[in-house]
């Protein structure tokens, strides 16, 4: 029986949760029914958009049993909930499309299996941009439990604003303790800019690292899989067990063995070189999201890093480089949803033909059509020269700019987007508000580096800042580190948004 009150289990984090769990002070069935309990009770956020009590409670049972009997895993019982982007068996996967509404898929992605196997229990499946197409995840055609049509996800810290894209419902899930850990995808700044904007910790790692096996595919060179948490110490425990090779389902999934990202977690920074990127600090940067940048940066300096300036020059050419190579590749990943073998058919046809066009009309929503069509015109007969070709050398140039910088730094720091969360509807029918918004997240996603986002203060209407910290290829344990120990020196991780 719980010696913990349940009011207090969604204030833990992981390692604290993982340890009442192994001392019996909690059981994996009383913590995944209070976490189901949260979220039922913080329905108006959207944030889940399938869960199944029955599935979560056997999965939970099993885990009591495995503590029971000294078999545990490293993660036993610790609740988690997947963005709706990873297939799973005992949920449905929609993509947040109604090109796959009901969808169930008969096995479950590799990052799913990897984190059953640390331990985790899954609560649910969580809210996203239609396959993870969006900067804001007013874009998902999926009805959250507990409502009857599609409704955007709602920033817990002010409901009036957007959570951020594609992974919105995963940030918000953590933000508003709905679930000590969720899975996302970041495949342009997908995990880090929802983690800035809710006030969570989040990471992307190398491109590679964590297979993409069950992830539906929305660009295959650029998509990537992390996890989100409240602080970079849980992050480092998920992203140990999500990652490692599976080169037998995955061809893009590195030969890298898996690491304990906590193992250094607590070394000295003394001496670290954090390069400031002076084109992340020009004009378009908000004046309160770069005081709270400044102002984690002189943290930083109090702990012995010394701040190098450096350049990053072709960092405004990562918005139409990416807005190309990522539609070209989403126009032929998302050829497969033509109403033949799953999904969405439509209902009245005259012939194939007929079938394909009405059943991609009717399955896919604007901005997945705009992408496709933006694709498609750009791997067409005499354009591929021009645009894609072209895109794809300065996606060189920009990775070559990278390791120019890391000759002078080991971290590079600065902001995750130029502003807070914006108001919900703000942007209207100007998808190119929604693109400029992901300037200073698309390079890295474009030299496959690893990136994450850590709370770093609060700017206009008390709305959360995030600080970008970007690393070379496999750096992900530096990363952790200098964050955990920013986390260490502030406490912006630990607060909660009024009244959850």
């Amino acid at each position: 029986m719980s010696n913990t009150p349940s009011s207090e289990l969604h204030d833990l984090g992981i390692a604290q949760l993982t340890s009442a769990l192994r001392s019996k002070q909690v059981s994996a069935v009383e913590a995944a029914q209070h976490f189901l309990a949260r979220a039922r009770q913080h329905l108006n956020l959207g944030a889940y958009v399938a869960m199944n009590e029955d599935a979560t409670l056997a999965q939970a049972r099993a885990q009591d049993a495995a503590l029971a009997a000294g078999t545990a895993a490293p993660l036993a019982g610790v609740p988690i909930a997947h963005k709706d982007i990873f297939v799973t068996r005992d949920f449905p996967s929609t993509a947040g499309s109604k090109m796959l509404a009901g969808y169930q898929s008969p096995f479950d992605a590799t990052v799913v299996t990897r984190l059953a196997d640390a331990g985790c229990v899954t609560l649910g499946k969580l809210n996203c941009d239609e396959f993870a197409m969006g900067s804001a995840n007013e874009n998902s055609a999926v009805a959250p439990v507990g409502y009857d049509a599609p409704a955007p996800v709602r920033n817990p810290w002010d409901t009036s604003r957007i959570p951020g894209g594609s992974s919105g419902g995963s940030a918000v899930a953590v933000s508003a303790r709905l679930a000590p850990a969720v899975t996302g995808t970041d495949t342009g700044g997908s995990i880090r800019q929802p983690a800035s904007f809710c006030g969570v910790t989040g990471i992307k790692p190398t491109y590679g690292r964590a297979s993409r096996y069950g992830m539906i595919a929305f660009a295959s060179s650029l998509d990537q899989a992390g996890p989100m948490a409240r602080s970079a110490e849980d992050c480092a425990l998920l992203l140990s067990a999500m990652c490692g090779p599976d080169p037998d389902r995955d061809s893009t999934s590195l030969d890298v063995p898996a690491e304990d990202f906590s193992a250094k977690l607590n070394d000295s920074i003394d001496g670290l070189r954090i390069g400031i990127p002076a084109e992340f600090f020009g004009d378009g940067l908000a004046g309160d999201v770069r005081a709270a940048v400044d102002a984690a940066l002189k943290e930083y300096e109090k702990l012995g890093a010394k701040l190098v300036p450096i350049s990053l020059p072709r960092t405004e050419l990562s918005i139409p480089v990416y807005y190309i190579i990522a539609p070209a590749e989403a126009s032929s990943n998302l050829s497969r949803f033509d109403g033949v073998k799953f999904g969405h058919r439509a209902k009245d046809y005259a012939d194939l033909v007929d079938m394909y066009k009405k059943t991609r009309a009717e399955g896919f929503g604007d901005e997945v059509k705009r992408r496709i069509m933006i694709g498609t015109y750009v791997l067409s007969h005499g354009y591929y020269d021009a645009y894609y070709l072209q895109a794809q050398k300065i996606r060189r140039m920009i990775a070559d700019d990278f390791q120019n910088a890391f000759k002078d730094c080991d971290l590079i720091a600065g902001p995750v987007a130029p502003s807070v969360a914006w108001k919900l509807g703000e942007h209207g029918n100007d998808p190119l508000a929604d693109y400029l918004a992901d300037i200073f997240t698309l390079p890295a996603s474009l030299a496959g580096l690893p990136g994450m986002s850590v709370p770093a203060g609060f700017g206009a209407g008390g709305m959360p800042v995030g600080l970008q910290l970007i690393g070379n290829y496999f750096q992900e344990g530096r990363l952790l580190n200098a964050a955990h120990r920013l986390q260490q020196a502030t406490d912006f991780h630990l607060r909660a948004p009024e009244g959850i």
